[in-house]
């Protein structure tokens, strides 16, 4: 493999040749890859930052047709990236070449959904309320509103998903189309594939003439506290653990000038299975349950962590079968080191717990995540024992029995917040648990019935966000379009002249877009 030198990107430039070096690392033998990379320096940090504010008022002056140009330009690039890539990929991550190559195009498609939202229009939010000189007893004035780039943004990728929630992943991504210039701090876990999609991206910026720090990257550990304290970064993006969400939003809020941090941290993903689809298919629930709590070594951020159902003989024989299936599930390889380490103490949290039992689970050995089952007691739930609400990344799930279903509501009120949960029932039976689903929308982000919650579809519709410790903002979502909302804010023209105003906003409406004029929506002109 070709020997690669991964210095800081900043300022549209590869920078610094610090004396630090950091390595990258083999998923499944934990062997040294080639190449090396810089660890960024405070003052690299700080280029970085000021390059993305230098950026900031060209790029978010520009068309969103130019920006629909660039995010289109980056989906063609990564395209184009060839085996040697996927390889790299495969190697960091241990992530299967199928994995990854899905993963890519979800990632270059994202891209392109938001270079769409941006030809269509409809992020400006544009209103228009036309002036009342007569009215009584004061004329009202013309007032005009829409919406802009925060600024500069800092986007912390994840370790799961190498490609769509990191270097250019949905925050990535979101932020570029509202105009904001971002500076990414790429992942320990994968730097190799970072830089391989870095350079994707700083193509991409110069086919279609971006500001030269439109996109900034830096290495490094404990470089993230420098840049989320930097006062050029305007907002952040992150996606990880509950520790270090908790920590940057910390940071961010104990600054001179606080901003907002948009962090996606840590969700179990209730599973409530109801009696009668238990006798329907309880079989068939079983085993599609099991590869979902296994799937990509449960390394998912909706893997369903918790499954929930009520006391009875249909629900025995459904954990009987469940038990079995997942003794059946074969171990598999992490992300890193790191990760088996955090599993397997997860794990060992779990096994000294007095109110939880192992149903299914080999001792961990070797260099691979074995699949666990567990049954805890409902009691757990009710006194909202913070340890079995804790997230355990990799292929274990908790199991609870409620005794009816005042006890199942209740159990579903101790929750903390959910990225997701699935209700799993037939459907005269759904409409009798109204109740429940009613009860879940004050818990989570979204509801699923008769699904698994570990496919996350990147649409207009999609939202991944839920109240907290799910997330650090239940407004917004990581995922879909409306993630754009997160980066853009509301600014009020009042009586402007019509040569003044944003296109969005003047009279003749030039884009064409549709706008909320005197309370009606409409494309006309005016």
């Amino acid at each position: 493999m070709t020997r690669i030198i991964g210095l800081n990107y900043i300022g549209g430039q590869r920078l610094g040749a610090g004396s630090v070096q950091l390595q990258s690392f083999d998923a499944t033998t934990d062997e040294a890859l080639p190449g090396h990379f810089t660890q960024a320096t405070q003052g690299e940090v700080d280029a970085a930052a000021k390059a993305a504010a230098d950026a900031y008022l060209r790029y978010r002056n520009l068309p969103a047709s130019r920006r629909a140009d660039f995010l289109n330009a980056i989906a063609d690039e990564l395209d184009a990236l060839g085996e040697d890539f996927i390889a790299t990929v495969c190697r960091e991550t241990a992530l299967p070449t199928g994995r990854i190559q899905g993963e890519r195009g979800r990632t270059s498609g994202q891209m392109r959904l938001f270079a769409n939202v941006l030809r269509r229009g409809d992020f400006y939010g544009a209103r228009i309320d036309r002036a009342l000189p007569d009215r009584k007893p004061l004329p009202r004035p013309d007032l005009r509103q829409f919406r802009i780039a925060v600024g500069p943004v800092a986007v912390f990728g994840a370790s799961n998903f190498p490609l769509a929630f990191s270097t250019a992943g949905g925050d990535t991504a979101s932020a570029l189309a509202a105009g904001c210039p971002v500076v990414v701090k790429a992942h320990s876990g994968h730097m190799a594939t970072a830089e391989w999609v870095a350079d994707a991206i700083m193509r991409a910026a110069q086919r279609t003439d971006m500001p030269a720090g439109v996109f900034n990257m830096i290495y490094g550990g404990g470089v993230g506290e420098w840049l989320v304290k930097h006062p050029s970064i305007k907002a952040v993006g992150f996606t990880g653990s509950l520790k270090g969400g908790n920590a940057l939003c910390k940071m961010a809020a104990e600054r001179s000038q606080p901003i907002p941090v948009f962090a996606e941290m840590s969700s179990i993903n209730p599973v409530i299975i109801l009696p009668e689809a238990l006798k329907a298919r309880g079989e068939t629930i079983a085993s599609e349950l099991a590869g979902s709590v296994t799937l990509g070594c449960g390394q998912f951020c909706t893997n369903p962590g918790l499954i929930i159902g009520v006391q009875s003989a249909g629900f025995t024989a459904f954990l009987e079968r469940f038990t079995a299936q997942m003794k059946r599930q074969p171990a598999q390889t992490m992300l890193n080191v790191g990760a088996l380490a955090s599993y397997g103490k997860g794990l060992q949290h779990l096994l000294a717990h007095s109110g939880v039992e192992q149903l299914a689970g080999s001792p961990q050995q070797g260099r691979q995540a074995q699949p666990h089952l567990f049954k805890a007691d409902v009691s757990l739930l009710l006194e909202r024992d913070e340890l079995l609400q804790e997230e355990v990344f990799g292929p274990a799930t908790i199991v609870i029995e409620a005794a009816d279903d005042a006890q199942l509501g209740a159990a579903l009120d101790g929750l903390r917040g959910q990225l997701t949960a699935t209700v799993i029932g037939e459907a005269d039976e759904l409409l009798r648990y109204r109740w429940l689903t009613e009860l879940l929308q004050e818990k989570v982000g979204r509801i699923l019935l008769n699904g698994y919650p570990t496919g996350v579809e990147v649409t207009d519709t999609m939202v991944h966000g839920g109240p907290y410790p799910a997330t650090s903002d239940a407004r917004g979502t990581s995922v879909g379009t409306l993630a754009i909302d997160r980066f853009l804010r509301p600014i009020c023209f009042q009586n402007y002249p019509d040569a003044l105003l944003p296109p969005a906003l003047q009279n003749a409406n030039p884009l064409g877009i549709q706008r909320l004029i005197d309370g009606k929506h409409t494309d006309v002109a005016l």
